[in-house]
Parts: C-alpha cells; structure tokens; sequence
C-alpha cells in the first residue's frame, strides 16, 4: 500500500499540481496585498473616505451599534457592506491574474503551425492520370 501511494504521489501531474497550489496561494497573498494595501486606499481617497466593509443593515433590533464588529456583537446584521467589498475585491483579483496570464501567454514561444497533410490518395490518383494523359 505504501509502495502504490508513493506511485501516486510522486506522479508528474500530481506534484505539477501542488506546485500550482503552493505558487498560487502565494500569488493570492500578493494580489490580495495589491487590493488591500494599495487600491482599496487610493478608491477610498478618491470618494472621501468611504468604507463599504462597515455597511450594514440590523436585523435585530438591539442592534444599536455603528461599527459593523460592533453591531454584530450585540446581533444579527447583514453585512452587505463587506459582501460588495469581498466581491469588488474579486473582481480587482481576476483583472489582474487575467492580465497576468495574458503577459505569459505573450512570454511563451509561438508554436510552429503543423505542416499541411499531403493531397488525399485520391487527389494523386488524379495528378497521376493526368500527367499520364498529358504525356500521351
């Protein structure tokens, strides 16, 4: 049993993988950094302050507080504040790994086109006839 996981694991599409998840994990905490420390300050700045994370709506009605860790502490809240700001966090996320794969697929060398197949069996039978015809 031991021998048959080391098969498994030492395969090339499974360590291909945990290469991926391990680069990509790592690539998520740069991207994230990116929104977090750099965009989300300057669109905040750009709109006087705003902070959609502390948006929310009780739905209790002890629920008094105006600070989103607050209010939650004393109830039920929709946070629909740190919904749109997770999702906009997202979509920042996916333009920019897009335009990251986009870069390397630039990067990469292009591949040679696959030459063309020769004519069918049926197209030389025909260039044959034809050249005999032609030679008389």
């Amino acid at each position: 049993m031991l021998e048959e996981f080391k098969k498994f694991a030492m395969r090339g599409n499974v360590v291909d993988l945990a290469v991926g998840v391990i680069i990509g994990a790592a690539f998520g905490a740069i991207v994230n950094s990116l929104v977090n420390d750099v965009i989300m300050p300057i669109i905040g700045a750009v709109t006087g302050g705003l902070d959609f994370s502390n948006y929310f709506l009780p739905l209790s009605s002890k629920v008094t507080a105006s600070a989103l860790a607050d209010a939650r502490k004393q109830g039920a809240v929709l946070a629909w504040g740190n919904f749109l700001t997770i999702v906009l966090n997202f979509l920042i996320i996916a333009w920019v790994l897009f335009l990251c794969i986009k870069g390397i697929n630039k990067l990469k060398a292009p591949e040679a086109p696959p030459k063309p197949a020769g004519p069918s069996p049926e197209v030389q039978l025909l260039t044959e006839i034809r050249d005999a015809l032609k030679k008389g």
